[in-house]
């Protein structure tokens, strides 16, 4: 059977459509990194030693210290921009079963690149400012570690220990096995179409569970009262939920029509809404409480029913 038989046998089933646009539309992208250990167990001698104390066996204790103080700004400024870049690829990519990769739309992959290379050059300059004050948390480390405290922990420079890097893996079945022998070629293209038809579930759940904390979250500070009075809450209440609708937007593949309406019913609740005016006005927040608690009734009930769905439409 060709690859373009399997494709117009597949789709048929609805799953498999969706999955067949993602694989069309969406590249795969891995975002990585080396880090330098800031940690490091004790040694056996070290650890029996400390077992001791206790009155224990140095094989029974797991032990570690602490090369440096992690809380300094200067490290602090370091891990920012590693978390900064991760949540930025996240937010912009679907995940994808294998371990690391995501997809990224097609059309995202420049800006993508352009703004972790953006990312890469802020890890660069923080990195150097970590090393100006290297030395300092070096000699800080060793008046805190003691006896524990040794030089060969520590490298010279920092310089390359904090990478970032990305890449395309590719995912495909390579074209030479279509010849050299076609049959393990289609056992592999039916097992990544299988991988693109899980994405599209974890895309599907994700949204799901993303969508339901965010307006259980606005409707509950809605709702609730304390000593009397209306909950205080945030703007991000409300900006976070226009965020996801959206990512929702631009990643949606629409494969579940059900969550399409949900989210649909959603941004009409809020849209146009402003964050004082739900402080500042009783009805309207009652309105809006109302309306999102029937959102949320119909999202708990699809993520209840998912598990069901999942089992009718997986594939013979």
């Amino acid at each position: 059977m060709s690859t373009s038989t399997i494709e117009s046998h597949t789709a048929t089933l609805p799953h498999q459509r969706a999955s067949q646009r993602l694989r069309t539309k969406m590249v795969p992208m891995r975002l990585s990194y080396s880090w330098f250990g800031t940690r490091k167990s004790l040694s056996r001698e070290q650890k029996s030693q400390a077992a001791s104390a206790f009155g224990a066996e140095g094989k029974f204790l797991s032990a570690g210290k602490k090369l440096i103080d992690t809380n300094d700004p200067s490290f602090r400024a370091v891990t920012s921009i590693r978390g900064q870049a991760t949540t930025y690829f996240h937010g912009i990519s679907l995940a994808y079963p294998e371990a690391g990769v995501r997809l990224v739309r097609e059309d995202d992959v420049a800006r993508v690149n352009t703004r972790l290379a953006a990312y890469r050059q802020d890890l660069s300059e923080a990195v150097h400012q970590l090393e100006m004050q290297y030395e300092t948390l070096r000699d800080a480390a060793r008046e805190r570690l003691g006896s524990l405290f040794d030089e060969k922990d520590y490298p010279h420079h920092l310089a390359g220990l904090f990478q970032m890097t990305w890449d395309h893996p590719n995912i495909e079945p390579p074209n030479y096995l279509r010849q050299l022998d076609p049959e393990l070629y289609e056992q592999e293209c039916l097992r990544v179409q299988a991988r693109f038809e899980e994405a599209v579930q974890l895309a599907e759940a994700g949204f799901m569970q993303e969508l339901s904390d965010l307006v259980a979250h606005l409707s509950e500070r809605l709702r609730g009262e304390s000593d009397g009075r209306p909950k205080i809450f945030r703007d991000s209440a409300v900006t976070n939920l226009n965020e996801f609708f959206e990512r929702f937007r631009r990643l949606n593949i629409q494969s579940n029509g059900e969550l399409d309406e949900l989210v649909d019913r959603a941004k009409q609740v809020v849209q146009g809404v402003e964050p004082q005016a739900l402080r500042d006005h009783a009805d309207v927040r009652r309105q809006i409480s109302d309306q999102l608690a029937e959102v949320n009734s119909s999202l708990d009930q699809l993520l209840i029913d998912r598990p069901r769905r999942n089992i009718l439409r997986r594939p013979k």
